[in-house]
């Protein structure tokens, strides 16, 4: 079953900003990163899904009703953290989670209780004595608290230390197991990698990919570096590998998805003092649909 359903979604500013003809789905339980660079279309096809923005042509559909017409209906099911939250900078954390509890009509505060504990923040203080990190906390706890069946959130850990961005890569695993339909939009490509089934690639308004985690991660080229003995050895070398390959001296650096046992084979022909070798990272992938880096 599709939760999210997102069909020839347009909505032009001109200048080429905005979004066109983006179309993808998410099904019951799937967790989907949403990446792209800033300006893309991210938060802009979020707020579609939250009935903020009226599309000028296409559908987004959530559990079936129309994302427009139907947002209030659709809010109740979905925990929702913005990319930008706006704060009552006189409250205290504590003042707004209530008030946003009651917003949400939340009775229970059990589940609130538990996030303010997990997180390790202290809500007896004014907001606008907060950092940004104690800020997005906060901004995390009010979109868990309801326990709804969806999540969406807009570049969740902005200003999260290491420490508290693992504790948030947790929480969405622990998420996932309670069968909750989850889409996130992030630029910390470990989080993605960590936490989605899929990855949905948004560039200039249009999306350039859509695929599966471990699709992606089974296709991923290796980085090799190679350091031969001599530099006339790594010249001959490099010059079979033109087109995926630079040479520094006597150390040529690799790039191939090509079987490690036919590269080996050719590396027994000469004298080599060191290799080392590493899987392609997404965020690689993601420079490479942006054409930020020939890898």
């Amino acid at each position: 079953m599709d939760v999210i359903e997102i069909s020839n979604l347009t909505k032009d500013y001109g200048n080429n900003k905005g979004i066109f003809d983006v179309s993808f789905s998410i099904k019951q339980g799937e967790c989907v990163g949403f990446l792209g660079s800033n300006g893309a279309g991210k938060t802009t096809t979020i707020r579609h899904l939250m009935g903020f923005i009226q599309s000028e042509c296409g559908s987004a559909k959530i559990l079936g009703m129309d994302c427009f017409k139907e947002s209030a209906s659709i809010q109740e099911k979905i925990g929702y953290l913005p990319g930008e939250i706006a704060f009552m900078d006189n409250m205290t954390g504590e003042e707004f989670i209530q008030f946003m509890a009651k917003m949400k009509n939340i009775k229970d505060l059990h589940y609130a209780r538990e996030l303010i504990s997990y997180f390790s923040i202290n809500t007896k203080v004014k907001i606008k004595k907060m950092s940004k990190g104690m800020k997005q906390k906060i901004g995390l706890i009010v979109a868990f608290m309801q326990n709804t069946p969806i999540l969406i959130l807009d570049e969740a850990t902005t200003g999260l230390d290491p420490l508290m961005q693992n504790k948030f890569i947790e929480l969405i695993k622990k998420e996932k197991d309670k069968g909750k339909t989850i889409l996130m939009s992030s630029h910390i490509f470990e989080e993605i990698e960590n936490t989605c089934d899929r990855i949905v690639m948004i560039k200039e308004g249009r999306i350039v990919a859509d695929e599966n985690i471990n699709m992606i991660k089974s296709n991923m080229s290796k980085h090799y570096e190679i350091m031969f003995a001599n530099t006339e050895d790594a010249v001959h070398f490099q010059k079979l590998y033109a087109d995926s390959s630079e040479r520094q001296e006597n150390v040529v650096y690799l790039i191939s998805n090509d079987n490690v046992n036919l590269l080996l084979s050719e590396l027994c022909k000469y004298d080599i003092k060191d290799i080392n070798a590493r899987h392609q990272t997404l965020e690689e992938l993601f420079l490479k649909y942006y054409g930020g880096n020939k890898q």
